[in-house]
């Protein structure tokens, strides 16, 4: 059951060029790379869905139609969410920017942002205590974040600190903290409207929102798993073969 306050819509960021995914992506995108005999962007589809998503924003890129074709043939046997595509062909416009393209797409209200390259084991759904935590009077953006310690393939420097109220801090030049972003958030889709034109990222407007304490985040317990070249997928499925 979804919380009274998730959001309807997501945005799934699903159109990098996954060049460390190589030879994994000689033909295919990232987004097709099989984990446990399921698709990358199957894995989060199905997150989604299971949280009440309705709506599913898919940006495309490096090979498009075959993104395309593989969620139309999904769309047959999973009528949620239903997929619209966010065509990015002529350039690949990073994550922000990405957003910013499909503004016209995704609407006013607050949405999920997600990245495909994240799975994880957990004991209660993590995306439903994202969304338990999102308060918009509070933030402009909360983030899924796991322990450094309960991850793999993520850099074990971490990103951020999480006060004891939720408001995370980015890591300074030098620092180690102890939490790394799990690529998957809710935010105030407003938030890239001045963004450039063409690529950028979300992570300068993500800092200049921590600073006046607008980003906020949750650490909910799981085993979370990037799967960021092949190596990675190895012990992505692995790990959830019970076997490591």
């Amino acid at each position: 059951m979804s919380a009274p306050q998730a959001p309807k819509i997501a945005m799934v960021l699903a159109a990098g060029l996954g060049t460390r995914m190589r030879p994994l992506t000689d033909d295919r995108p990232k987004a097709l790379v099989e984990v446990g005999g399921k698709a990358l962007i199957d894995h989060m589809l199905d997150r989604l869905a299971a949280a009440g998503v309705e709506t599913a924003v898919v940006n495309v890129h490096y090979f498009a139609d075959r993104l395309e074709q593989h969620l139309a043939r999904r769309a047959e046997t999973h009528p949620l969410p239903h997929i619209v595509i966010s065509d990015e062909r002529p350039q690949a416009l990073e994550t922000g920017g990405g957003v910013k393209h499909a503004l016209p797409l995704l609407g006013d209200a607050p949405i999920w942002v997600a990245n495909i390259d994240s799975i994880w084991i957990e004991d209660a759904s993590a995306i439903e205590a994202v969304a338990r935590a999102w308060d918009p009077a509070k933030m402009d953006v909360c983030l899924m974040l796991a322990s450094t310690a309960e991850s793999l393939g993520f850099h074990d420097t971490g990103d951020v600190f999480l006060s004891e109220d939720g408001v995370v801090r980015f890591k300074d030049p030098g620092e180690t903290a102890p939490l790394v972003y799990v690529g998957v958030h809710i935010t105030n889709p407003g938030i890239v409207a001045e963004g450039p034109d063409g690529p950028f990222s979300l992570t300068p407007i993500w800092k200049a929102l921590a600073a006046n304490k607008r980003v906020h985040g949750v650490a909910p317990d799981g085993v979370w798993m990037h799967v960021g070249d092949p190596g990675a997928r190895d012990a992505a499925e692995a790990r959830l073969a019970g076997r490591a």
